[in-house]
């Protein structure tokens, strides 16, 4: 086995051979230290997002075949803090610190406030300590009720940063919108003349605006105490609103509040300034008001927004507005209930805006969020309940917790999963490494053409496509099974199987053959070769094999088919492990040889002293025999050659290097490490049927795809693997079953573009190109004959 090994950077990738699935982690490193030159002591793995730790073997992390580990090499020594540094820290604490006293001198110099119904004058700013205001949440731009806690001034230099797009809101003198001058004296400009005929009012508050903008006011929000005190600019304050304006009132331009909802406009939601727009009434109770909503900044508007509350429209209070307090009222508005299931009802049972365990809003200090799922959960409601309020600043409900005792945190070693547990290797005693072997390595891709329960060739693989390893057989589809020599179900029949000469006894004629069934041997643990020591029985894989047998299944004395063509077929692939019973098998690797019928089985005493079935098998395929002269010319044209993993010619040429170092002088090389000859040219085309050819010319609308496919007709059985990829649907990465060609000419599955409009999503899968939502769906029933003539069995279980 080898894996390749990349650092962190990709600059540098290495392989790194003759390992085992058994190896530890700490060898490893040894490996790597040996190409890499790096300390173990400086190695960190990564594979697949996880760290790599020191007794853990490469099975446990799944590592496969030729698969890429990160190498990431850690630093000698850390770097040492610089003087620098903590002088900057220092300095920058300091800093922090006096700010903070000078912040908390002004508030001590403020004004004591005993009660909240007393306004108390802070000497700066506009507004005073316990007035009631409205303020502007500038992440939404809406206006919510708060009371004024402090006032302070604004650090000297310091502009307190305004989130969004938020500006100063535009104010009204003489029934028209005048947009104030920002930030004239401190440019060195002149307030503009026309401002002299404003009226004392104005003139005054101008010059206050100026004071007003070095301060900051401390408010706490009257339906949001949980927030705390939040500092705001004078630009977000304003005065209380408290007129209701009469329909009679509303005029197209007036600057008014309103209550609106941005997600649901036929709910109650939050408060907005709006300007309106049309004020249409055709009867007494037929009306009609609809506004532009502003939400702060000059561009930051919502037009043509119908207000459903039209006896709930404010009048926006000017800055110089009398000041109110508790003492007054609370002047509240009504808003959207923060629930929609209860309405806010303080008597109903929610599990949604309280406990959603017992669904009671009793105790309120008594209940935890979870910062997950954002539900409420009383602490004698939990299992088991909480006698205090954690003191943790995050807290998480059972549902939503992560069980610390299955996550692995890095330089931590995995945790033992239930199905490796189980297996034979993690109950055995043996110390036998079986890692080492080409079927331990698993997949590293799956046929998907043809379904596991495919009969008959696989489209694509000619009689002769030799394989090194078993695994690679499996890859292709040909044979699944990567150990078992037949591939089937009971209650189905056999699909596959391998002519391995298991059995002495058995015979090998070429285009007819004997084969000895399975079962009868000891393979308990993880064994998988074992002496004989009990009879076996017609069922598992020898009952499947039976069934392809075209003749009634007899479990006692076997049968014999009426018309054996008439079977099912079976894939045979001959190993070169049979080479020491028969002529025909293969000098190296795994051959496909075609397709065999079971001609007849029966139970018999074998050489072994127990009963076998055995099962005699005739070759019955249109494809010559690879044995034979125009088999092996066939072979030749199409540039058949045994078939290596990815990176196993270049693990053994490194193999076969270093042994010639060691051993200097021992000769040429033998057969098997010959390096492969050039691949011979294929020569034999893929051949077309009139009735294919005319389906081609027929599909107009993949005509450009057919020009691009038909060039590879010279390649013979790669034609059927540059159709594979031409055809694909986007969406599963399959062929293309029922295609549907849309007219931006791509081939979409039927099921996958259906799943697709269910999501509401109305465009190519491939090229997102508008269809539109009424898209009649008409499949192109000539590609899907020839798509099925080119790859028969493709569609079963589609």
């Amino acid at each position: 086995m080898w894996i390749q090994v990349r650092t962190i950077d990709g600059k540098e990738t290495r392989t790194v051979e003759d390992l085992s699935r058994l190896t530890k982690i700490e060898s490893l490193r040894l490996k790597i230290q040996d190409i890499f030159n790096v300390s173990p002591q400086q190695q960190r793995l990564f594979y697949r997002g996880k760290q790599m730790e020191d007794g853990q073997t490469l099975f446990d992390y799944n590592v496969g075949l030729n698969d890429i580990v990160q190498l990431l090499i850690r630093s000698q020594t850390d770097p040492p803090d610089s003087p620098a540094t903590k002088d900057s820290l220092g300095v920058a604490c300091s800093s922090s610190d006096t700010s903070a006293t000078s912040n908390s001198t002004i508030r001590d110099t403020q004004p004591p406030t005993s009660s909240k119904n007393t306004l108390v004058d802070p000497g700066i700013g506009v507004y005073k300590i316990n007035e009631l205001v409205d303020c502007r949440d500038v992440s939404i731009g809406a206006w919510f009720e708060a009371c004024i806690e402090n006032v302070t001034l604004a650090p000297k230099g310091q502009i307190m940063p305004t989130k969004g797009k938020v500006g100063r809101p535009p104010k009204r003198t003489n029934g028209k919108l005048e947009v104030e001058q920002g930030q004239a004296h401190g440019q060195g400009q002149t307030i503009d003349s026309n401002r002299n005929n404003v009226l004392n009012s104005e003139s005054n508050r101008a010059s206050t605006s100026q004071i007003d903008s070095d301060v900051i006011y401390h408010i706490k929000y009257d339906d949001y105490p949980e927030n705390g005190v939040v500092e705001m600019q004078p630009v977000d304050v304003r005065p209380r609103a408290r007129t209701l304006l009469r329909w009679d009132q509303l005029q197209v331009g007036m600057h008014v509040m309103v209550n609106y909802n941005m997600e649901t406009p036929d709910e109650r939601g939050f408060w907005f300034d709006a300007e309106v727009q049309i004020v249409n009434q055709t009867s007494r109770t037929n009306k009609e008001l609809r506004v532009k909503i502003l939400l702060g900044g000059p561009g930051d508007v919502i037009g043509d927004c119908k207000v459903q509350f039209l006896d709930e429209i404010y009048q926006v209070e000017k800055p110089g507005a009398r000041a109110l307090s508790a003492a007054d009222g609370q002047f509240k508005r009504k808003s959207g209930p923060e629930c929609k299931h209860c309405k806010a009802d303080p008597d109903a049972e929610c599990r949604f805006c309280s406990c959603c365990v017992c669904g009671g809003k009793q105790d309120a200090h008594m209940q935890l969020l979870c910062d997950e799922c954002n539900m409420a959960f009383h602490i004698y409601c939990l299992n088991p309940p909480l006698a205090t309020i954690p003191d943790d600043e995050d807290w998480y409900c059972p549902t939503c917790k992560n069980d610390t005792s299955e996550v692995v945190k890095a330089g931590e070693k995995l945790k033992a999963s239930k199905k490796k547990a189980k297996m034979p290797s993690a109950t055995t005693e043996s110390q036998r490494d079986w890692g080492k072997g080409m079927a331990c390595v698993g997949r590293t891709k799956e046929c998907t053409i043809v379904p596991s329960n495919h009969y008959g060739p696989i489209p694509g693989i000619p009689v002769g496509t030799t394989w090194k390893f078993r695994v690679q057989v499996s890859e292709a589809g040909v044979h699944r099974p990567h150990v078992g020599g037949i591939h089937g179900r009971s209650n189905d029949g056999s699909y596959s199987l391998v002519l391995a000469g298991g059995f002495e006894d058995e015979v090998d004629r070429g285009d007819e053959f004997t084969y000895t069934g399975s079962g009868g041997r000891d393979l308990s643990g993880n064994k998988r070769i074992g002496e004989h020591s009990f009879d076996q029985t017609l069922t598992h894989m020898n009952r499947a094999l039976a069934l392809n047998c075209d003749a009634p299944l007899n479990d006692k004395d076997g049968a014999e088919s009426r018309n054996w063509r008439a079977g099912k077929p079976v894939r045979v692939v001959r190993s070169s492990k049979g080479r020491r019973i028969s002529k025909y098998a293969p000098e190296e690797g795994n051959r496909y040889d075609g397709i065999y019928k079971v001609v007849k089985y029966w139970p018999e005493i074998g050489k072994c002293g127990y009963l076998v079935w055995r099962y005699l098998l005739r070759r019955d395929d249109q494809e010559p025999a690879p044995w034979t002269p125009e088999g092996l010319e066939r072979i030749k044209k199409l540039g058949l050659a045994v078939q290596y993993p990815p990176g196993y010619l270049a693990a053994m040429a490194n193999k076969t290097k270093k042994e010639a170092c060691a051993r200097p002088g021992r000769g040429e090389l033998s057969q098997a490490e010959q390096p492969p000859s050039k691949r011979v040219k294929i020569e034999e085309t893929f051949q077309l049927s009139e009735q294919q050819q005319q389906l081609i010319r027929e599909d107009t609308a993949n005509k450009k795809l057919w020009d691009e496919a038909m060039e590879h007709l010279k390649e013979g059985p790669n034609f059927l693997r540059k159709m594979e990829q031409i055809f694909m649907c986007v969406c599963c990465q399959e062929l293309a079953f029922q295609p549907i060609t849309t007219v931006c000419s791509h081939n979409v599955c039927k099921t996958c573009l259906q799943r697709s409009f269910r999501a509401k999503v109305y465009t190519c899968p491939a090229c997102r190109h508008d269809l539109g939502k009424d898209y009649i769906m008409t499949q192109n029933k000539m590609l899907q004959m020839l798509l099925d003539q080119f790859f028969p069995g493709y569609s079963k279980g589609r």
